[in-house]
């Protein structure tokens, strides 16, 4: 039973990961040629560097915090609920740099559609690189919030009253990811990616 349960859910991830596909190829943009391919070019290195930064310091968040949650469900199976909002706190710095990623693409015209911007000013290019470098620096923060995480997991489960404020404690280390976001966000807007 088990096992067929397995199979199917196998199957509904690959018959979802084909149609994804196939969807994109509908609103997939053509590549440029020249300085417009350059500069889109440099547009996904930005794109990268957002997403892959942050995704890193995002990982390493949840694994600081995870292990800290496993220890303490381990023994007190009812703080689940708790050590999972902790957990999943050093997550959100991954999201900033998915949308930094997605609003960069946008701009450029990667996913469809026209860009917004002027794509024959090479700038643009090494101006997203620039916006890839801050949002995905800043999104390191994911891996100091995991380390607050772990300790506020570890307080709760000696003393599950100060679950509110670890969480106050933790969501203070994000601060430096959303000021990296809303940077980034803002030389989009001066630079005609939005």
């Amino acid at each position: 039973m088990k096992k067929e349960k397995t199979k199917k859910t196998i199957a509904i991830i690959l018959l979802s990961f084909i149609t994804l596909i196939l969807a994109m190829e509908t609103v997939s943009a053509d590549p440029l040629t020249g300085v417009e391919g350059e500069t889109q070019s440099m547009v996904i290195i930005g794109c990268a560097l957002a997403m892959g930064i942050a995704g890193v310091g995002s990982a390493t968040g949840l694994m600081l915090a995870g292990s800290s949650a496993v220890a303490a469900t381990g023994e007190k199976p009812e703080l689940f609920g708790k050590c999972l909002v902790f957990q999943v706190l050093p997550m959100t710095q991954a999201v900033y740099g998915l949308l930094t990623a997605i609003l960069l693409m946008m701009g450029a015209g990667l996913l469809g559609g026209a860009g917004r911007a002027d794509l024959s000013n090479p700038m643009i290019g090494i101006s997203a690189i620039g916006i890839g470098l801050v949002v995905g620096l800043t999104g390191l923060s994911a891996t100091n919030q995991g380390q607050v995480a772990s300790s506020s997991i570890s307080a709760t489960a000696r003393n599950p009253n100060v679950a509110a404020r670890g969480i106050i404690y933790t969501v203070m280390t994000e601060t430096i990811a959303i000021f990296g976001l809303l940077v980034g966000i803002l030389l989009m807007t001066g630079l005609g990616l939005l």
